[in-house]
C-alpha cells in the first residue's frame, strides 16, 4: 500500500507502552483465571438506572438524527451548569462545546492551541493519551515530572525552566491519573502566575473532579486571569458512571470554543441524538453523581486502612480519583517486576508505576474499581508481598 502519513504513523511510536500487564492479566481472566483486576479505571458497576431509561425513552421516540456540532442547547447548558460548579466560574453555554468523551475535548484542546513545531509542557505522572495527543497536533512537548517525595504536587521550578520561546500551553491534570493527587491552591497559583507572565494556554484536565474525598477541588480557571487563557477538559465517564457513553466537554472562552466548532465539522460531526437527551437528564438531575462520589470514598479509605499496618509501603498522592498510588521501593525499585510478581503470586492485577512515567517509578498504581472488601483484602495481600520481599 502506498505510505501512510507521518502524523498518524508517529501518535503512539512502536515498543512497550507500559500496558503489557494488564492485558495478560485481561487475557488470563477471560480465560476463566480468577484474577482481580486492579489495573483499570473502568467502573464496576452500571450507568444509573435513571439515566439508561432516559436513553431508551429517546430511542424509541425515534430520537435518532444528527445534531447541532456544538451539542443541543439544553445539553450546553447542562453542562455550562456543572461547569459552573466544576470550576467556581459561573459559565454560559457558548463558553461550552460537547464532545464525544473527555479524549476529543483533550483532543479538541490541543488541537485549538497548537500549531506544528509548537512546543507544550506535560506535567507528569499522567495519564496515557497526553503525549499521543501531543504528537497528533504536530508539537513537541517536555515532560515535568512531580516529584513523589512531594505528594506529585507540580515542580514550579522545573515548569518554568521547561518554557521555551515555542512554548503555547501546559497541560495538568487534578485530581491526577495515576497518582490520585489533588494539587494545591499554591500549585495552582504558581501555575496561572507562569501562564499570565508568558501569555500561555492552561489546559486543564479536571474530569475527576468530583472524586476528591476530603480534599478540596480548586479549578486554575477561577484564578485570577486564568479564564481567559484556560481550557477545562470535562467528562462524564466517571463523575457519572457513563465511560461506555462517550460524552464529555470542553469549557474556554466563548471565542475559543466558536473556532472549535468547525473542528466537530470535519472530526464527530456531532453527539448521538438519543445519548445527547439522556446525557442532558443525567446532567439536570445530577444521576449518580453523588452516590458514585461516596462510593469512591468509601473504598479510597477502606484501601488506605487496611494498607496502614504495612509501614514498608508508602502512600503517595492518593487523594482523589480512584486510583492509590504506593511506594513498593522497600521491597524492589522495579515497579513492574512487582506487579508481575503480585499477578502471579496473588493473582492480582496492577500497573506500574512507571507506566506514567519517570516519577512514578517504584511505585504501583492501584484501582479502586472494585468493592470494598474486596480492595481490603487485595491491601493486605499487597502488604504482605512487599514485607516479605523486603525481608529477604
Amino acid at each position: 500500500m502506498p505510505q501512510p502519513s507521518r502524523r498518524v504513523s508517529g501518535i503512539i511510536p512502536s515498543g512497550k507502552d507500559g500496558w503489557e500487564l494488564h492485558f495478560a492479566a485481561w487475557q488470563r481472566r477471560q480465560a476463566g483465571e480468577e484474577i482481580l483486576m486492579l489495573s483499570a479505571g473502568d467502573h464496576d458497576f452500571d450507568s444509573p438506572g435513571e439515566t439508561v431509561e432516559a436513553c431508551i425513552r429517546h430511542l424509541r421516540e425515534g430520537r435518532h438524527h444528527y445534531t447541532p456540532l456544538p451539542g443541543f442547547p439544553r445539553l450546553r447548558a447542562a453542562m455550562a451548569e456543572v461547569s459552573t460548579r466544576c470550576t467556581g466560574v459561573r459559565t454560559a453555554p457558548d463558553e461550552v462545546i460537547a464532545t464525544p468523551g473527555g479524549q476529543l475535548a483533550l483532543f479538541a484542546a490541543l488541537q485549538g492551541v497548537l500549531d506544528p513545531g509548537d512546543h507544550g509542557i506535560v506535567v507528569a505522572p499522567y495519564y496515557a493519551t497526553y503525549p499521543g495527543t501531543f504528537r497528533a497536533a504536530g508539537a513537541r512537548f517536555t515532560e515535568v515530572e512531580a516529584r513523589a517525595e512531594d505528594g506529585f504536587q507540580p515542580d514550579l521550578d522545573a515548569i518554568a525552566a521547561a518554557i521555551e520561546p515555542t512554548t503555547r500551553v501546559i497541560l495538568i491534570n487534578s485530581p491526577n491519573n495515576p497518582t490520585g493527587a489533588v494539587y494545591s491552591r499554591e500549585s495552582l497559583e504558581g501555575l496561572a502566575e507562569l501562564c499570565r507572565r508568558h501569555d500561555l494556554w492552561l489546559v486543564s484536565d479536571e474530569v475527576y473532579w468530583s472524586l476528591t474525598g476530603e480534599a478540596q477541588h480548586l479549578s486554575p480557571r477561577a484564578l485570577p486571569g486564568m479564564a481567559e487563557r484556560t481550557l477545562v477538559v470535562n467528562s462524564m465517564s466517571k463523575s457519572h458512571g457513563m465511560t461506555g457513553w462517550r460524552i464529555g466537554w470542553l469549557t474556554g472562552p466563548a471565542e475559543q470554543i466558536r473556532l472549535l466548532v468547525s473542528l466537530n465539522l470535519v472530526t464527530t460531526y456531532g453527539l448521538a441524538d438519543f445519548v445527547s437527551r439522556a446525557a442532558i437528564e443525567a446532567l439536570e438531575g445530577g444521576f449518580g453523581l453523588d452516590q458514585i462520589a461516596t462510593t469512591y470514598a468509601a473504598r479510597r479509605q477502606a484501601f488506605l486502612d487496611a494498607i496502614s499496618p504495612y509501614p514498608e509501603i508508602v502512600v503517595r498522592g492518593s487523594k482523589g480519583g480512584i486510583y492509590a498510588m504506593l511506594d513498593i521501593t522497600a521491597a524492589t525499585p522495579d515497579c513492574e517486576a512487582f506487579a508481575w510478581k503480585l499477578l502471579e503470586a496473588e493473582k492480582i492485577a496492577v500497573m506500574p508505576g512507571a507506566s506514567f512515567g519517570d516519577a512514578a517509578r517504584g511505585h504501583i498504581r492501584v484501582s479502586l474499581c472494585q468493592p470494598e472488601d474486596l480492595l481490603a483484602d487485595a491491601a493486605r495481600r499487597i502488604g504482605a508481598l512487599v514485607r516479605d520481599w523486603a525481608s529477604r
